[in-house]
């Protein structure tokens, strides 16, 4: 679950240094090609490194832009606003209001949006071009300076907007007849379908400030689909009705009916995921924060591997993973275990690319990893009605492969590339773990309360009084009152951004709905896939891969949260109308939408890794590719075949056991493939490469032969790594000449 203040970044969490170490060679290789290759200090330099700060480092590659940083009374007025959001958030999970959900999310965004105009500017100047260019890219970029946003206050216009925004917010509860509408919550809900004038102009005015403020928090694209889908919505109606996406048309009151005074539109699912669950697990992550757990998880992940010659490596790696089970932020993880882990895999020897590749792709899997997984995976839970435990648990087996492939990758590069052992803290793991492994309460409590059946938010708000309470453990980071009170403002201010996302994304799922979208989209794609061949086992993984293609598109542009929503409306359907169960639907929209953080061009995660390690940028984004590539492929083998469901923890322990371990074959493989090199034997050359992708490949399709035959063409790759290995008399560790 993304981005701006210092103490607010809803997905960073807690787990964002103050500061990165920069490498002595001074220059950003990312902005400045005259900075040396890979980031490598120059010779003779000895200056003392300058360090930035990580938490606006992070806010910078962020799905959502940075905001202003505050000070004053108007950051007085902020802070107290978000605590209010924050109380109200903590008092409806024990006491909720009695007229029901939505008659809190009117009041919860009556005191998010208006925030959201005074936090973040209008940005509308285009930032100048410095006159050098990327050599990465051979395109003028601007420099971070330019890029980044102004940090003035509020605008008259802003605070007019903000106005504006709390009128629109709360008018459904306004208890004063006003021009024939008005009259209270109970009125407003009877005019459903019924709008008088008033109803729709303040309909009209909510809808145009939400847009404004995607805009300001997301950039242009967001906007532009919710505009998209709206006008096919108004002028749907005019396309030839022969067409699959004709419909017999809107009118514009209908269309703000559907979005102001309908469950399925601003007031719709994910609002209500982001008022209930992410703005308590962000709650919960600013206070494990301030409690020295970030720190914690990557220090206990040096000390744990400060032996192995890949320790550098594994660090990073199992850094990604322990800060993900708080974190649910790519970028933001990944600036985070690159601050403390590049300095020590540059001593090792990695290439600044390289490592870059591997902090993005182990920064990623925070948006996968339980038990705080992306916000998409509370609204999984919304719509297909399941407890998160459930969702956790699905999400189980492919978060142990992903890393696994991520783990493979790095020890093939360690043996091929001759990395060297580097130096960690001499700190002993079962010290720290004694010292400070009450960090840990926290998380297993949630597991535990949720297996128990109390709800996702109570377990929450507990595991958030337990992590407090525990923080007095530590004298450094205990949490006083003045630090709980603004660990609560930030992780409120936090949620301000993915907020409007979700409530912008009622207008995608409000169109859907009402022109009957969905099953027209899906109905495209399935015949698409038909035209290729009528057997059903074909078209089925011909969808899947159409699918895939088209959500990993979608996720280039705009959000997380919004790419799945919009892939659920749109794509879901194809998949469910072929036999694939919900659950499998669900979270193979779910990992393509996630994936869009390590996809070039874009990338987030990858470009975040650069800016921490100085390299370039579009290699470090195919390094990342390569280190995330069994993430790519582990969801269509859930989809394609009822043996995959075994991956979800589905359909009984020997299904479980077969699809694990099969699916962990391919992930080795693939790894193989990808790395050219086979771990104890050698280097691997074109033809075993090529013979490993198509064995991994073929792994994947979770049925008797497909495996058998995947099998013997593994086989047939260690056997050709062999023969290569006798015959150019390679030892099968670094290669000659490769430090130790």
């Amino acid at each position: 679950m993304a981005e701006a203040d210092p103490e607010a970044d809803p997905r960073t969490v807690g787990t964002v240094p103050d500061t990165v170490p920069r490498q002595r060679s001074g220059p950003d290789r990312a902005t400045d090609p005259s900075a040396p290759p890979g980031g490598r200090p120059t010779p003779g330099d000895t200056d003392a490194p300058p360090e930035v700060d990580a938490r606006e480092l992070a806010s910078r590659f962020e799905d959502e832009k940075p905001g202003r940083t505050l000070t004053g009374p108007i950051a007085v007025l902020l802070t107290g606003a978000t605590l209010a959001v924050a109380l109200l958030a903590l008092w409806q999970v024990f006491r909720p209001l009695a007229q029901g959900s939505k008659y809190y999310l009117i009041f919860f965004l009556a005191g998010v949006l208006p925030l959201v105009f005074l936090a973040y500017p209008a940005d509308l100047r285009l930032p100048r071009l410095r006159r050098n260019r990327d050599a990465s890219t051979d395109r003028d970029v601007p420099s971070p300076a330019q890029a980044r946003p102004a940090r003035t206050g509020p605008s008259g216009v802003d605070w007019a907007l903000a106005v504006a925004a709390l009128v629109a917010c709360l008018y459904p509860v306004l208890p004063v007849a006003l021009a024939g509408g008005g009259g209270g919550y109970d009125a407003f809900l009877d005019r459903q379908g019924l709008l008088v004038g008033v109803d729709v102009a303040m309909g009209t005015v909510l809808l145009l400030l939400l847009l404004e403020a995607c805009r300001r928090t997301t950039g242009w694209i967001l906007p532009v689909v919710c505009l998209v889908f709206l006008g096919y919505g108004y002028y749907g109606g005019l396309l030839p009705q022969t067409w699959a996406v004709a419909h017999a048309g809107l009118d514009f009151g209908q269309i703000v009916d559907a979005f102001y005074n309908s469950d399925s539109g601003f007031y719709g699912t994910p609002l209500d995921v982001a008022a209930t669950y992410i703005v308590l697990f962000t709650i919960y992550g600013a206070v494990l924060d301030r409690s020295g757990a970030g720190r914690f998880f990557v220090d206990l992940s040096a000390a744990a591997f400060r032996r192995s010659r890949t320790a550098a490596g594994r660090t990073a790696v199992a850094s990604g993973f322990l800060l993900g089970t708080v974190s649910g932020s790519g970028a933001a993880t990944t600036v985070s275990i690159g601050a403390v882990t590049w300095p020590i895999l540059r001593r090792a020897g990695y290439p600044a690319e390289r490592a870059g590749g591997m902090l993005a792709a182990a920064g990623v899997g925070a948006i996968l990893s339980p038990p705080t997984l992306g916000a998409a995976a509370f609204i999984i839970a919304e719509y297909l009605g399941v407890s998160y435990l459930q969702v956790l648990g699905w999400a189980m087996v492919p978060t142990v492969l992903y890393y696994l492939g991520i783990v493979l990758s790095v020890e093939i590069d360690a043996r091929r590339s001759g990395v060297r052992a580097a130096a960690l803290p001499a700190t002993s793991a079962w010290r720290l773990l004694a010292r400070s492994g009450y960090h840990f309460a926290s998380l297993f409590a949630i597991v535990g309360l949720l297996a128990v059946g109390v709800s996702a938010t109570r377990a929450v708000v507990l595991a958030t009084l337990l992590a407090i309470v525990l923080s007095y453990l530590d004298r450094k980071h205990r949490l006083t009152p003045p630090r709980l009170l603004d660990a609560f403002s930030g992780g409120a201010r936090g949620v301000l951004a993915v907020t409007v996302v979700c409530a912008a994304a009622g207008i995608i799922t409000a169109t859907t709905t009402k022109t009957g979208l969905g099953p027209q989209a899906a109905a495209l794609l399935v015949d698409a896939a038909g035209a290729v061949s009528s057997n059903p086992a074909v078209v089925l993984a011909l969808t899947a891969l159409l699918a895939a293609v088209a959500l990993s598109l979608l996720g280039l542009a705009i959000p997380v949260t919004a790419s799945f929503v919009i892939g659920w409306v749109i794509i879901g359907p194809a998949l469910l109308d072929l036999g694939v169960s919900a659950p499998a639907a669900a979270m193979f929209v779910f990992y393509f939408a996630v994936l869009s953080e390590v996809s070039p061009p874009t990338a987030l995660a990858a470009v975040a890794a650069a800016a921490v390690t100085g390299g370039r940028v579009v290699p470090t984004m195919w390094h990342t590719l390569r280190y995330a590539l069994p993430a790519y492929l582990i969801p269509l083998a859930f989809v394609v075949t009822p043996t995959g469901l075994g991956l979800l923890g589905m359909g009984g322990p020997q299904r479980i056991l077969v699809a694990g371990t099969v699916t962990a074959l391919s992930v080795a493989v693939l790894a193989v493939a990808a790395g050219g090199w086979l771990p104890g034997v050698g280097p691997a050359g074109a033809p075993e490469r090529v013979l490993g992708a198509v064995a991994g490949l073929t792994l994947l399709w979770l049925e008797p032969v497909p495996v058998a035959i995947g099998a013997v063409l593994a086989g047939a790759m260690a056997v050709g790594v062999f023969v290569r290995r006798g015959s150019t008399g390679s030892s099968g560790g670094t290669r000659a000449g490769s430090p130790a």
